[in-house]
């Protein structure tokens, strides 16, 4: 989710008013979203391309068109779960919303940062306010460009030109490489096997971010970062974890940054034992961030309705320190920005509309100061499960470092 006002752009531009018991807004499809539903009504509306195992029980579907993202997948063929969140509404409605094209999808590449004075979001002299905020074209309403496929993976690539608030201008270059993982490539990345029973959709989107210009990109005027987000459906038992360092906040800094709409009601967000716990039920709009301080390269959810581990790791290198600050004003610290994030949708008033029925998990990459011809490459990993909780318990532990019943138990 966008760092701070995303969602009141889809709800006409309403005011944020905190957690709200109901919506308006017509519900998503009652029960459980068929993967096949999904491709079909995604091949009416735009371009899918379909990453499949050999079996075809893994299968994602990528939407150049739709810039670029991983729309939803599948750990169960055509008559399994649909994974990833899609905005049927948005997407057949074919309009372009220059604030923001909320088409949903599980992988998604925006740049940041959001807000202040090297905003991308905002033009030179606005203010920051949702009349004046606007998604840049090349991730909002552009193609990407597919320039290479194969049965279980696709490359691609857009050339972008951008501007920020403080009037410097990028020459960018943008390549996408998402790839179905094999079971091998899950053991690797996880430390361990999934259990026979257990049903997997894995995949990884290297993303890489090269200055195509012929001036540095540098800190004081501005930089510019890849951000990931995630929207998954969720359930009345979706609860995201999120392990993180532990230490005094003499050291480290605050556990985590839950004000973003407002502060996270205490019984929706509790710590424990180095994990944080967040409700993910589509109630109540909130989201949490992770500094690099306290950030780890993981992070998860489990859905206790409908048995689904989501795991997600991307890059977080030891030696960064910058990650681009979103806050919609002229800050103090520009490169003191979340690594992690974790959103959850809900009503923008009591009573009032709301996106859908999906939460968030997002990874940033630190802010990147490129010399010509330079790059930086973030990867981001997304691995569902769906299986008994014995065996995705133990996933859980061995990744998260909770089992599933804690989880359950947690909120």
């Amino acid at each position: 989710m966008a760092r701070i006002v995303v969602t009141l752009v889809l709800a006409a531009l309403v005011a944020a008013a905190g957690c709200a018991p109901t919506a308006t807004k017509k519900p998503d499809a009652a029960g459980p979203i068929v993967f096949k539903g999904d491709l079909a009504f995604l091949k009416k509306h735009t371009d899918a391309v379909v990453l499949r195992s050999a079996d075809e029980s893994a299968q994602v579907i990528v939407c150049p068109k739709l810039q670029g993202r991983v729309a939803t997948s599948t750990a169960g063929g055509a008559d399994g779960l649909s994974l990833g969140w899609v905005n049927r509404e948005a997407i057949a409605s074919g309009k372009n919303n220059p604030h923001m094209n909320a088409f949903g999808g599980e992988d998604r590449l925006w740049l940041g940062p959001e807000g202040g004075q090297f905003s991308i979001f905002f033009k030179k002299g606005a203010k920051f306010d949702l009349d004046h905020w606007f998604t840049p074209p090349p991730i909002n309403s552009e193609g990407f460009d597919v320039v290479g496929k194969d049965v279980d993976k696709v490359l691609l690539h857009k050339d972008m030109h951008l501007e920020n608030f403080s009037g410097t201008k990028f020459t960018v270059e943008v390549r996408r490489d998402i790839h179905l993982l094999s079971a091998a490539e899950v053991e690797k990345d996880l430390g361990m096997a999934p259990a026979a029973g257990v049903k997997t959709v894995a995949y990884e989107s290297v993303n890489e971010l090269k200055n195509a210009g012929k001036e540095p990109w540098k800190k004081d005027t501005g930089l510019l970062s890849i951000w990931m987000l995630g929207m998954f459906n969720s359930s009345p038992e979706t609860t995201v974890v999120v392990p993180f360092e532990t230490g005094p906040e003499s050291e480290r800094g605050i556990i985590v940054n839950d004000t973003y709409f407002g502060k996270v009601p205490a019984e929706r967000l509790k710590t424990a034992d180095g994990r944080l716990f967040f409700k993910a039920d589509a109630k109540c709009r909130s989201k949490i961030g992770l500094s690099k301080k306290r950030a780890k390269p993981v992070l998860g959810s489990y859905d206790a309705k409908n048995h689904v581990l989501t795991i997600v790791q991307y890059t977080l290198p030891k030696d960064a320190t910058d990650y681009v600050n979103s806050m919609w004003e002229i800050q103090k610290d520009p490169f003191s920005g979340d690594v992690a994030n974790s959103y959850n949708d809900g009503p923008s008033k009591p009573g009032g509309p709301q996106m859908g029925q999906f939460y968030e998990l997002e990874s940033s990459s630190p802010a990147a100061a490129l010399a010509p011809g330079e790059s930086l490459t973030h990867v981001h990993r997304t691995f569902h499960f769906v299986g008994t909780e014995e065996d995705l318990d133990k996933i859980a532990k061995a990744v998260l470092g909770v089992g599933i019943d804690e989880i359950k138990k947690a909120l």
